[in-house]
């Protein structure tokens, strides 16, 4: 009798080491963020929100009842994307100085926010637009359709990923490419307005240390120009690459001029003095008539004169672009 109540114990044991798994109607999602600049994390997608709190020390976790698709991820105002659908277990690590360069995903259902971070990695490393601006218009069209060829190839290696992201992702590279060749097309119509040694709109600008200052004041120096704001993601990604610009070549004959043109003039004001942000920092003002003359549809945008105020490249390599210290070089800055 003994024997028979082992075995029946045994086979029950057995039966529910052996019983299938109940997928979990939610997503655990958590992780550690290095640097972080918030409390919080946003997790938003177009049908849903939800606040996550930060520890002191990074790390983060909580649990989510989604629809299953690609969510962004905010740290302040930068931040990452992730692919989370309920039963996914999906751990975050990133530096968040550098989002783009430092997201990793592991756990359950990671590959989907893996392959993500590393389509943008690949998508701005080929759309590289000093690059592309720098070619002929055949030369151009030739390289964008060799990128859509290379990230087509890419997309479809990608066997482990959820299929309707790939789907998603090969649909949207003809209006990602289309978008590149517009956006390119109007920096050469910039360049042929402003060649080389044509005199610079001129712009008169609140200080943020106080008083106004013009391009006049700023005779006798060569002059790098940042337009941007403080809601743009790419332009807040530049500011590290800036930031180590402005050391280098602190006691060169350039000074470096940020003007933001953001509408809210107190998030201008705390950015600026939260991020201690170098150079000369300059707000708009709501005029928009120096972004107006170079054409300026989009930032950041980054503007190079000479000591004279005259255009040395009306669309000029971002900080974070070798590019930009070979030009200093050239011109012996």
């Amino acid at each position: 009798m003994k024997k028979l109540l082992l075995l029946v114990a045994a086979f029950a044991i057995f039966s529910c080491e052996n019983e299938p798994e109940v997928p979990k109607d939610y997503v655990t999602f958590s992780g550690t963020i290095k640097n972080k600049k918030s409390d919080s994390l946003y997790i938003r997608s177009r049908t849903y929100s939800k606040t996550i709190k930060v520890n002191d020390d990074g790390t983060f976790k909580d649990t989510l009842k989604v629809e299953a698709g690609v969510f962004s991820v905010f740290d302040g105002k930068d931040g990452t994307s992730a692919y989370l659908k309920n039963d996914y277990d999906v751990v975050l690590s990133a530096d968040a100085e550098n989002y783009m360069k430092s997201a990793k995903f592991s756990g359950k259902g990671a590959e989907n926010s893996n392959f993500l971070a590393e389509s943008r990695r690949k998508s701005e490393k080929m759309l590289d637009i000093d690059k592309l601006s720098s070619l002929a218009p055949d030369e151009l069209n030739n390289r964008l359709d060799e990128i859509k060829t290379e990230l087509t190839t890419y997309f479809k290696s990608q066997k482990n990923v959820d299929s309707l992201l790939i789907a998603n992702s090969l649909q949207d590279i003809n209006p990602m490419i289309n978008y590149y060749k517009g956006f390119i097309g109007k920096i050469s119509a910039i360049k042929r307005k402003f060649p080389k040694g044509t005199p610079s709109p001129t712009f008169d600008y609140e200080n943020h240390k106080g008083g106004k200052t013009s391009l006049a004041d700023l005779k006798g120096k060569y002059v790098y120009i940042d337009i941007w704001a403080t809601w743009c993601g790419p332009c807040i990604a530049q500011i590290p690459a800036l930031k180590k610009v402005e050391e280098e070549y602190k006691d060169k004959n350039i000074v470096f001029v940020s003007i933001s043109v953001d509408q809210n003039r107190d998030a201008w004001e705390k950015m600026v003095t939260e991020k201690s942000l170098g150079g000369i920092q300059l707000h708009f003002g709501g005029d928009q008539t120096f972004s107006n003359e170079y054409m300026i549809s989009g930032i950041p945008r980054f503007i190079l004169l000479d000591t004279e105020g005259k255009v040395v490249n009306p669309d000029a390599p971002r900080p974070s672009s070798p590019k930009l210290v070979e030009l200093f070089d050239e011109l012996k800055i």
